[in-house]
């Protein structure tokens, strides 16, 4: 006899042999036994996860010759039958090439006709999602009222393509992915009976290669072993499944957090000239990214880990990176795999990619200790100034600069007020707006904390809204280096402002930032034009005092002639 695949060959028979489905076993089982089995059934789910399989065993156990049974004997002539596909009353229908108004119709002619060989008759209509409309309105009246002797089994990957219609109709099960643990215990099965050795690094790496199917986990398996000479390593299952081991993809990270360049970008060459898939190696490095993190949380995540590997070196790694960067080095590298998607050229992109991240790494390492460094100056000089008022020793003024003045001085950044932007704003801003802005505040501030911000929660903390229209607002700040570094958007917080203002508020707001010595001539400017502009209309009152009105409210403002 010709050689099958794995899969083929160790097909559960059994209930018992259908592996990380426990929770839809159990309750056909019951079913079966008190004989309350329904008369149409969905079984939905990933690909090789065991929908059409559980649907032959139940096919088989509704009809055995002992029934009721919670498991088939496959010992009876029904239940080798059925499994032989000797038994013309199992029908198993493809739908994805039988998906015509017409096949259905001729199963709607056939289903009134009792079974010939065994008590109930039962199709088993596999990817009925592809079904077309027509087709799904035939089956429907037939679905929902079938003689007492017909049971449809209905086998899906896309349940969300078929009508609402069809699946009220049925009792409906959600196959989920089986775990990796899983995978192996079934694998291990099929070794004992294979003779076959394995080592338990390698069924794990196909486990988590095969992406939480079955049929896929054997497929692997059986490409492995015919890879292999005497015994599959895990060196075979990287070079089957194209993934690389965790020593390598703990190499690039390291290379990209020391900005070695030269490192990471060998790596990159060792990488194609092994035969390995860029697009996948890019996956599979996001994925890592994903683990430093996941153990960062807590080291009692380790299970959930895809493919890092926790050693001595790797903990020694995920203390020394910092989590807001490993967000930053995941968006990056999501975003290269999807550019990849559209060029030939795969490996350029990756090569550039690795050359940004190490090079941004560096770059904010330097921008980081500078801020925190002109922060501290900052500090200092403030507390030597409270320390000497408290004393009671006056600043001379005759130095023509106070400790402020030297400060600002020491941190000026050359920040340009962006006016036309400003000049804008004014136009269009209300002591409503306003006021809303000022109301969440505080709240920005907390979240921005809660959200492990803090940084972008300290830069803000010395800023102040000062006008606000529905679609911009303006932040005045007490220190220009500050002002900048938000107008700039480092380290994005001026995008984090924004979206959390806007998911507090429901209005998208632009920020405009400009510095507290800067606000007050802007702002008379303003003034002063738009008084211009209305100097030769006549009206009852001072355009410069219904401006000023318009901005800060009637309550602040007292007028004198």
């Amino acid at each position: 006899m010709a050689y099958q695949a794995l899969y083929r060959v160790y097909r559960p028979q059994s209930f018992q042999d259908v592996v990380g489905q426990r929770h839809i076993i159990k309750t056909l089982q019951n079913a079966l036994v008190l004989e309350k089995f329904s008369h149409a059934y969905l079984f939905s789910g990933p690909r090789g996860t065991g929908k059409t399989t559980a649907a032959k065993i139940l096919a088989k156990a509704v009809n055995c010759e002992h029934a009721p049974v919670s498991e088939p004997c496959n010992e009876c002539a029904t239940c080798r039958g059925i499994t032989d596909g000797s038994i013309s009353d199992v029908i198993e229908i493809d739908a994805a090439s039988n998906n015509g108004v017409d096949e259905i119709r001729d199963i709607r002619d056939k289903v009134k006709y009792a079974p010939s060989a065994v008590r109930y008759k039962v199709y088993i209509i596999d990817e009925v999602h592809m079904l077309s409309i027509g087709a799904f309105n035939a089956l429907l009246k037939t679905l929902e009222e079938p003689p007492p002797h017909v049971i449809f089994i209905l086998a899906t990957t896309e349940p969300h393509k078929i009508p609402l219609t069809i699946i009220s109709r049925c009792q409906r099960f959600d196959f989920k992915r089986i775990s990796p643990d899983d995978i192996v215990y079934r694998m291990k099965e099929v070794l004992i009976s294979e003779d076959v050795n394995v080592a338990d690094e390698a069924l794990y790496e196909v486990a988590k290669a095969s992406e939480g199917g079955m049929r896929d986990a054997l497929s692997l398996l059986d490409q492995a072993i015919s890879y292999s000479e005497n015994e599959v390593t895990l060196d075979d299952v990287l070079s089957i499944t194209g993934a690389v081991s965790h020593t390598f993809m703990l190499q690039i990270v390291r290379s990209i957090a020391e900005k070695n360049l030269v490192s990471a970008l060998h790596a990159v060459e060792q990488l194609i000239q092994n035969g390995k898939d860029p697009v996948r190696f890019l996956e599979d490095l996001i994925f890592y990214y994903r683990d430093v993190l996941l153990y960062q949380s807590s080291s009692e995540m380790e299970h959930l880990m895809e493919k890092a590997v926790v050693s001595e070196e790797f903990k020694e790694l995920a203390s020394q990176l910092p989590a807001e960067g490993i967000y930053s080095i995941i968006n990056q590298l999501n975003q290269t795999q999807q550019e990849m998607k559209w060029t030939n050229h795969p490996r350029v992109l990756l090569e550039v990619a690795l050359v940004k991240l190490a090079q941004s790494s560096s770059k904010k390492k330097t921008v980081a200790s500078e801020e925190d460094d002109l922060l501290q100056k900052v500090k200092m000089l403030e507390a030597q100034v409270n320390h000497l008022k408290e004393n009671g020793v006056q600043v001379q003024q005759s130095q023509q600069e106070t400790s402020d003045q030297k400060v600002k001085r020491q941190v000026r950044s050359q920040y340009k007020v962006p006016i036309g932007k400003v000049h804008e704003v004014l136009k269009q801003a209300s002591r409503q707006e306003l006021e809303e802005v000022k109301r969440l505040w505080a709240e920005v501030l907390e979240t921005l904390r809660q959200q492990n911000k803090a940084s972008h929660a300290a830069l803000l903390s010395n800023s102040e809204p000062v006008a606000s229209s529905s679609k911009s607002f303006i932040l005045k700040f007490k220190y220009e280096i500050h002002c900048k570094m938000a107008a700039e958007n480092n380290n994005n917080v001026r995008d984090n402002l924004e979206n959390i203002l806007y998911t507090l508020s429901g209005s998208k707001r632009e920020m405009v930032a400009i510095p507290d010595n800067e606000w007050d001539k802007v702002r008379g400017d303003f003034l002063q034009e738009q008084q211009g502009n209305n100097g030769s209309q006549k009206e009852e009152e001072d355009p410069l005092i219904s401006e000023a009105k318009k901005l800060f409210g009637e309550e602040l403002i007292e007028i004198h002639e």
